[in-house]
């Protein structure tokens, strides 16, 4: 497929609107038509203030959109992906009773009871089958909240998005549900390269069996669309025709997609208008309202979004995507565009050149801000943020960073979160399981420029703020540099050990000059990289949140007890993840203490509960390398008879494809492995069955040869 020339951007509309529709309809869900009209009315813009709940929350319908996409790039991007490949997605990233799903249990939620069939054993497309677990728990509206990423890689394809669509909803879904899914998918994916509606919904159907009651239900929108200008009518329409009260379960897919339908032929090019009509029609407000809002996004692109209402400022690309891979679940809509513009343009088989080098955080994109905010510890000096075009080196777009009437020394800040925010309340939303992105030993980097018509120099440094004691942000800069009007600067930082605290967000520090100034600076790209040098143990300070950077697949999730790090698992294996895949060679190493336990040890290159290697203390006397990749697998190991109670110092290195083992300092295993090698992950805590502590776990680069890593 030929890939359009705004490919990038286009979908980064998608991927907000997106975000906008279900922000816009999250306080309200499952809301009726009857309710909103008395209680809020129109709902023309975000009423979470009105209801007291915040705006950006975590969102199964955003994490597992976001998330089981991943099931293309850890399989090679192939356009033959698998439902059994994408159900192993499931189970790698799927943090059990906590990430991505209504875990409302089996029968009741449509993806826990999938879960649960993947987790016994029952592959994909079965587990999902309405033969295994009926008609109305099989056609409920998951497939198609979690469907947009699948059409946004194969742009202008919509063959191959309804191929892709009806693979990666058969994981939980049947019947019904997959044809909707495949006719959402079908409609995106053609509105890169086609924007008339009754197109886009011409061509989807001839993708689905034309007796299906998918293709009747559309039917009949578009006649009461023909029929009657008032969209109210045509709701009452769908309500009496294919309301709940037909359609049972928690929330089918039928009634659903037709109010998709619906805000779509009445709302037309109005992104805003088809957004209130998907949200004031009630039933699951953000799941059709962020349906309808990709589409939307994809097809008329960023100046439909911009176009009246300011539906941007206040989400400023802000997005979780709470799953095992903590390192991306703080994350923005720009970084996961370019996640799916990266896996589009590999089906297509061209390269994708990421933006500013593939910087974090590069601005590139009409009026992106990538979670960047004042931290509102600037005084009364007027501080703002835009994105504007040009004073880039690197690429078209940069980051302006605007002041007035600031002081001589006083000091303005902005920042982006790299952890859980300060404000993010957890009595909303899903819960928020994430690791930091950003460690000490990583070397950040910046590029800025200023204003020619600064009036004075100013000062500029690079910061982090780290959760400290009672986890209170604490600050650890960087030395300043000075920075003339006219002038340009390159940052480079080696962030300093925290002491065990995890850091919350980075930013930049603007310091006044000799006089009271006005003016711009602007921010080209902020990025770092290198494999961190990190001890993570229990600050001195205190606080909570250290401990919850670590992503917990283990249940208990918190259990009582005196040691920093204490992991217990009651069946089969848990783990304890933090990091991800931009780190590659390194040395891991803690002093572990194995108790009651059928295996206990550390895991390098974690990219998941089902992808890593394992250094482990296994029953029977035996220490074992296992890799975990498609199952599991025994890549060496040795008679050890370990004792419970008794700290071993392990440590796994890992160097391009040699990974080796070391007990007490000594190699023990070393393994080349020349199958698939994981070659990228995180770290991680390992125990099966029974419990294992250990106080502090230290990561280092390779530098010396790793049987030295000790």
């Amino acid at each position: 497929m030929t890939l359009p020339a705004d490919y990038l951007e286009r979908t980064y509309a998608g991927v907000l609107g997106k975000m906008i529709g279900v922000y816009l309809g999250r306080p309200f869900e499952q809301w009726s038509y009857e309710r909103i009209a008395a209680e809020l009315g129109d709902i023309t813009y975000y009423v979470n203030e009105r209801m007291g709940v915040p705006l950006i929350v975590t969102d199964d319908d955003l994490s597992g959109t976001f998330t089981f996409i991943r099931a293309l790039s850890d399989y090679g991007c192939s356009r033959d992906i698998t439902p059994q490949q994408i159900g192993q997605t499931w189970l790698n990233y799927i943090v059990e009773n906590r990430s991505i799903l209504w875990w409302g249990g089996m029968g009741n939620s449509t993806e826990h009871t999938a879960y649960l069939r993947l987790k016994a054993g029952i592959p994909a497309p079965d587990s999902g089958s309405a033969r295994r677990n009926t008609r109305t728990v099989a056609e409920q509206i998951g497939s198609q909240i979690f469907i947009d990423s699948w059409a946004m890689v194969a742009p202008g394809d919509p063959e191959l998005a309804a191929s892709l669509a009806g693979h990666a909803a058969s994981v939980s879904h049947d019947g019904e549900a997959i044809y909707a899914a495949q006719v959402m998918a079908a409609m995106e994916a053609l509105a890169y390269v086609e924007g008339d509606l009754g197109t886009l919904i011409d061509s989807a159907l001839t993708l689905i069996p034309p007796d299906c009651l998918i293709r009747r239900l559309i039917d009949d929108v578009r006649a009461w669309h023909a029929a009657y200008p008032d969209w109210r009518v045509a709701r009452e329409k769908i309500a009496e025709r294919y309301g709940y009260q037909r359609y049972g379960g928690n929330c089918h897919i039928v009634p659903n997609h037709a109010l998709i339908h619906l805000s779509l032929l009445y709302g037309g090019d109005d992104f805003g208008r088809a957004l209130m009509i998907a949200n004031t029609a009630g039933w699951d407000t953000d799941c059709n309202s962020g349906n309808v809002g990709c589409l939307l996004g994809i097809r008329d692109g960023l100046a439909a979004i911009d176009r009246g209402a300011d539906w941007r400022s206040p989400v400023a690309d802000r997005l979780y995507v709470p799953s095992a891979a903590g390192d991306s679940a703080i994350t923005d809509a720009a970084s996961e565009a370019c996640r799916l513009v990266e896996i589009g343009c590999a089906l297509a088989g061209e390269a994708f050149v990421a933006p500013k080098g593939g910087s974090r955080f590069h601005f590139d994109l009409p009026g992106c801000v990538q979670g960047f905010a004042p931290t509102n510890d600037g005084g009364a000096a007027a501080f703002t943020l835009e994105n504007v075009a040009g004073h880039s080196a690197l690429g078209r777009r940069s980051l302006a960073l605007r002041y007035r009437d600031l002081p001589p020394g006083g000091s303005l800040c902005a920042a982006t979160p790299t952890f859980i925010p300060p404000d993010y309340d957890d009595r909303f939303g899903y819960g928020l399981d994430a690791s930091p992105s950003l460690y000490p030993g990583q070397t950040v980097r910046a590029r800025l420029s200023a204003d020619a018509t600064n009036a004075v120099a100013l000062e500029v440094a690079l910061f982090v703020d780290v959760y400290g004691a009672a986890d209170r942000l604490e600050r650890i800069e960087s030395q300043a540099v000075l920075l003339r009007p006219g002038e340009e600067a390159a940052l480079a930082w080696r962030v300093d050990e925290t002491g065990g605290a995890p850091i919350a967000r980075v930013g930049i520090r603007l310091k006044g000059g000799d006089a009271v100034s006005s003016g711009a600076v602007y921010l080209d790209m902020l990025t770092w990289d290198g494999e961190p040098e990190v001890v993570f143990q229990r600050p001195a300070a205190g606080g909570t949140l250290w401990k919850r950077a670590w992503v917990k697949a283990t249940d208990p999730a918190e259990p009582v007890g005196e040691e920093a790090f204490r992991v217990v698992h009651n069946r089969g294996t848990g783990m304890w993840l933090i990091g991800g895949r931009g780190w590659a060679d390194y040395c891991v190493s803690a002093d572990i203490t194995p108790h009651l336990a059928q295996a206990a040890g550390i895991a390098a290159r974690v990219q998941g509960l089902a992808r890593y290697y394992a250094f482990l203390l296994c029953e029977g006397g035996r220490l074992r390398l296992v890799k975990a990749l498609d199952g599991e697998h025994i890549l060496a190991e040795s008679v050890f008879e370990w004792q419970p109670e008794t700290a071993y110092a392990l440590a796994i290195s890992v160097s391009g494809a040699r990974i080796t083992c070391t007990l007490d300092g000594e190699p023990v295993l070393v393994v080349e492995d020349a199958e698939r090698p994981l070659l990228n992950g995180g770290i991680a805590l390992v125990c099966a069955e029974g419990r294992m502590a250990t106080e502090r776990v230290h990561l280092t680069k390779i530098t010396p040869p790793p049987a030295e890593c000790h």
